[in-house]
């Protein structure tokens, strides 16, 4: 077997039953090959019960791990000398009320007067790359990016989790788990699906190996590899593409590829799985209630605590590979798609503009889009 195929069913069960765990409010082992671990929680998910029994487990006193896009964003600066690194901030739990934590954590909790004092930072080292993947399985968890710590004395994880039954995982899994599940994406279906504006469109489904996040390519008309090939990277978009909400313009977007291509002969609408640039459905809400109080795309998903694009393409690249094209003409609006599959391998051609007006609802956010993230409009 392969290296990668080897690698990717070691991996993605691995880091999949940890998300699963983490969604139900289990606790978790990260383990690092030298011997570091730590006991972990998502503290979306984490209760004052749960949080008494990760004290009971570790017989320590678990500490609060947060992004630090998220503690800049409740006012704690990067330069503050008691912060560990530039991408974890630790809070110490004692005497912090449960209301605070989840304040700390949660940008649409109401803050009830908390006040934020600097003796509230974690003074102790907590081990920066334990913490980070902590932090990042939050993320793959599509819950809030943070996570309840306990650094675990070195050579107890294994007795810890044979007592309590708790799960153990790799911290260089996890950070690998990304581009894993890309590149063992495998065609598992293909059938034709008339739609109403391309009635010659083929639907490709592709799913890692061992299960994961699955993405679709809508083939329309006739795409010859043989020539650079119409391509759009089309991240899903519950509200827009479905619901027809006017606060983006991904539906516009998402009909106006299938007709344009549909126009020119064939071309290829990769339907990636990657909700709100990559935070899912449940915090784009969070980041659309941040903008009903006056923020834009990027600081609400700041402000939840999250990088402005979380999106990752090697997806669609491997996508293109398989169905075998490797030179197109990118539809889209944004340079960093094109830089992104250039990376991957991918040769684009051309970037054709793919931008509609205004709907009146939109307009901040299509404004933000230009500003922000430097699409083209």
């Amino acid at each position: 077997m392969p290296a990668l195929e080897e690698n990717a069913a070691r991996i993605l069960p691995a880091v999949e039953r940890a998300i699963a765990e983490l969604r139900r409010g289990a606790a978790v082992i990260v383990q690092r090959p030298d011997g570091q671990s730590a006991l972990i929680q998502a503290s979306e998910t984490s209760s004052e019960e749960s949080l008494n029994e990760l004290r009971e487990i570790s017989n320590a006193e678990p500490c609060l791990l947060l992004t630090a896009r998220r503690a800049a964003a409740i006012g704690i600066s990067e330069a503050e000398p008691l912060i560990n690194t530039t991408e974890v901030i630790a809070f110490a739990l004692d005497g912090m009320s449960p209301e605070a934590a989840a304040y700390l954590a949660d940008p649409v909790h109401d803050p009830l007067g908390i006040n934020l004092r600097h003796d509230n930072f974690l003074t102790t080292e907590v081990p920066e790359i334990l913490a980070r993947n902590a932090v990042l399985l939050t993320k793959l968890a599509c819950l809030l990016p943070a996570a309840l710590f306990v650094n675990l004395p070195d050579g107890t994880d294994k007795q810890l989790a044979e007592e309590h039954n708790l799960l153990v995982v790799s911290a260089d899994d996890i950070s690998s788990y990304r581009s894993t599940a890309a590149y063992s994406l495998k065609k598992v279906a293909s059938a034709q699906v008339p739609l109403e504006m391309a009635e010659k469109t083929t639907v490709v489904a592709f799913r890692p190996k061992d299960g994961g996040t699955e993405h679709l390519a809508l083939v329309i008309g006739d795409p010859d590899p043989n020539q650079p090939t119409l391509i759009r990277l089309h991240s899903e978009c519950f509200t827009g593409d479905l619901l027809g909400s006017l606060r983006c313009d991904c539906g516009d977007q998402l009909r106006g590829a299938i007709r344009l291509m549909e126009e020119q002969g064939g071309g290829i609408l990769l339907y990636l799985s990657q909700e709100g640039r990559g935070i899912g459905l449940m915090n784009k809400l969070r980041a659309y209630e941040l903008q009903d109080r006056g923020a834009d795309t990027s600081d609400a998903n700041e402000l939840v605590g999250f990088d402005p694009d979380e999106r990752v393409y090697i997806p669609a690249a491997e996508m293109l590979r398989q169905l075998g094209y490797d030179e197109v003409r990118l539809l889209t609006n944004n340079p960093e798609k094109a830089t992104s599959l250039i990376e991957c391998g991918i040769e684009v051609i051309e970037m054709v503009p793919h931008h509609f007006p205004s709907n009146g609802h939109n307009e901040f956010y299509l404004k933000t889009k230009a500003t922000r993230f430097g699409h083209k409009l």
